[in-house]
């Protein structure tokens, strides 16, 4: 009986184990866009993020993108508390780049990034590609184990970047934005590319791992990750810091593919024998965006 009783307590415990994922951003700091200014978008963010209690948020800079004046914008994570991580400088393709400017980018971007408080020792590829062949994508993790940096994967991508887009677009058309349809969409797209990826997951780990989320410094989320985090906790999982992320192993088992441009997870899923037509959500494909935007009448 005592046996039996202890295996439901464990067979509970399992069934109700919440989900976590970790949230970080690319391309920070982004310039001034149609609806909002650089400095009115960090404050959104920050402001939005500390509302929601979201932990050690990294946002992978792009230091091409830093001048004097949006320095102040990274020095404004950073006292907020999050951090910041490498993104290159130029953001370079490791597919077409050649590979010594490519590997020369990294390090341009880490000595501009050294004297900043609160640098994780994390690289995020630029498309999340990380060459087009493997001498090429192994000379570039040796250039970043030398640097003591890790590969800041992520294992939810998607097309927030071309939703923002399609926003700019039609503000620069003049066009009516209905705000509260915009966030549905921005919601239900994110959450489907989730679950597209944690099943994905499930199903060639045999488990759902801790996740990272892959999300631009773009308007679209300074104005809705708050209804974003939200929304992601009422289906029962936990926000998690991206180092927390890291730690899970899908983090030491790095998969000999080349087919990295969808993150971790479908790496994985490749190095195993899946289809690649298999490993891409339907929301990563601007035609598939076009019509959904179009159906929901988001912009008049």
């Amino acid at each position: 009986m005592h046996k039996i009783f202890c295996f439901i307590i464990l067979f509970a415990t399992i069934s109700v184990h919440s989900q976590d994922i970790a949230i970080t951003f690319d391309d920070a700091p982004r310039p001034d866009s149609m609806l909002f200014s650089g400095e009115e978008r960090t404050r959104k963010l920050i402001e939005n993020l500390q509302k929601y209690h979201v932990p050690g948020v990294v946002f992978f800079v792009t230091t091409n993108n830093i001048t004097e004046k949006s320095k102040k914008r990274i020095e404004s994570y950073t006292q907020a508390g999050f951090h910041l991580g490498n993104h290159s400088h130029s953001h370079f393709s490791a597919h077409r780049e050649d590979v010594n400017t490519y590997m020369s980018d990294i390090t341009v971007a880490h000595n501009k990034l050294k004297d900043f408080d609160n640098l994780v020792p994390f690289y995020r590829y630029p498309y999340l590609k990380e060459g087009k062949n493997r001498e090429t994508r192994d000379r570039i993790r040796q250039h970043l184990t030398e640097m003591n940096y890790r590969n800041g994967y992520v294992t939810v991508d998607n097309y927030d970047w071309y939703m923002d887009s399609l926003l700019q677009q039609a503000l620069a058309k003049g066009k009516n934005v209905n705000y509260d349809a915009l966030k549905n969409a921005y919601i239900e797209i994110l959450w489907e590319s989730i679950l597209f990826y944690d099943d994905i997951a499930k199903k060639s780990l045999g488990r759902s791992p801790k996740h990272v989320l892959l999300l631009h410094e773009n308007d679209m989320a300074a104005l809705f990750i708050g209804d974003l985090i939200e929304h992601i906790r009422k289906q029962g999982w936990n926000i998690i810091s991206p180092q927390n992320a890291y730690q899970d192993p899908i983090g030491f088992t790095v998969p000999d593919v080349l087919f990295n441009g969808q993150g971790r997870v479908s790496a994985i899923a490749k190095s195993i024998g899946w289809d690649e037509a298999l490993l891409r959500d339907s929301g990563s494909s601007e035609s598939y965006l076009d019509k959904y935007f179009k159906s929901k009448n988001i912009f008049k």
